[in-house]
């Protein structure tokens, strides 16, 4: 059980992050569950104070975590919940910068996520024949979704009054009601506005809805359709890595990146709250920054002239 002089201040950081932050239900509630399991790890341990929790109060935490076999990237989260809560309290004026722990967990780290290649996505997108019905359908989502990197329920509850031709963008709600504005290209464009034109009216059947992508049967799709729809057109690509929405999701941010992109624009299309999420589709190609390096560093640019 939580002490009672733990618990207030549980409380009013997840107040905040639920009122003036605006994070999802879900995103509370899991935060909600790390901190509890916190403090009661603290509570055993005699700490009745959180300007008094070291270091090694945090490990006793963690092992307790790994004890259980908790995966790694739920550990990670665990750790990612406890800085965030010390953040607040320093905000607050509870602790002092000094009293927040630094501590560094091996084995603990941030999965990398997995990004397809640039012959991988072409030949995905290539796949669906957009001469049948849901073949022009699926070709539209899965150019919007590399285009944009929208998330897949993003993606199937977009309407259709969300699409800007003019402006070429998407206005997209995402996690906790947060609305923004997401540019995408012209392959993208074409692909899309012919859905609208000559492909969705027939799925329709006369039916009205107000999402942009519907099924054969003129409803929303669901996030298991879509996902069946993106794995049967990866294997038919004979593309060996498995591959999901996020898969394209995680393509868009790195490719972009990669292209020169700076992390604050990607930050904003994703809908990322803290930019250290966006930092994870940061890992490039180990041989590109050595060659970057060597063209741009000045001490190596004359590195052949004596």
């Amino acid at each position: 059980m939580m002490n009672d002089s733990l618990h207030p201040y549980v409380d009013s950081f997840l107040t905040m992050i639920k009122v003036e932050k605006g994070l999802a239900r879900n995103t509370v509630e899991a935060y909600s569950r790390d901190l509890a399991q916190l403090a009661e790890s603290l509570s055993a341990q005699g700490i009745a104070s959180w300007d008094r929790v070291e270091a090694i109060h945090l490990r006793s935490f963690v092992s307790g975590l790994r004890a259980r076999h908790l995966s790694t990237r739920s550990i990670a989260r665990h750790i990612v919940t406890v800085r965030r809560f010390y953040r607040f309290l320093e905000t607050e004026g509870l602790v002092s910068h000094h009293s927040i722990p630094e501590f560094h967990l091996s084995g603990v780290s941030r999965k990398l996520p997995h990004a397809l290649n640039g012959d991988d996505i072409r030949s995905l997108l290539n796949q669906p024949d957009s001469n049948e019905i849901l073949g022009a359908r699926d070709q539209a989502m899965l150019e919007l979704l590399y285009a944009t990197g929208l998330r897949v329920s993003e993606l199937i509850l977009l309407q259709i009054q969300q699409v800007n031709f003019e402006g070429n963008f998407l206005i997209v709600k995402g996690k906790g009601s947060k609305v923004r504005a997401v540019p995408f290209g012209q392959w993208a464009r074409q692909k899309v506005f012919r859905y609208i034109q000559e492909t969705r009216p027939p799925l329709l059947k006369g039916k009205a809805s107000p999402f942009l992508f519907v099924n054969r049967s003129g409803r929303a799709l669901t996030r298991q359709g879509f996902w069946k729809i993106i794995r049967g057109y990866a294997l038919a690509a004979g593309i060996d890595k498995r591959v999901s929405p996020h898969t394209l999701r995680h393509s868009f941010a790195t490719h972009l990146l990669e292209g020169g992109a700076d992390l604050r624009s990607v930050q904003s299309m994703l809908g990322h709250a803290d930019i250290s999420t966006t930092q994870i589709y940061t890992h490039v190609d180990a041989n590109r920054l050595k060659q970057a390096h060597r063209r741009y560093h000045p001490r190596e640019r004359g590195s052949g002239k004596q």
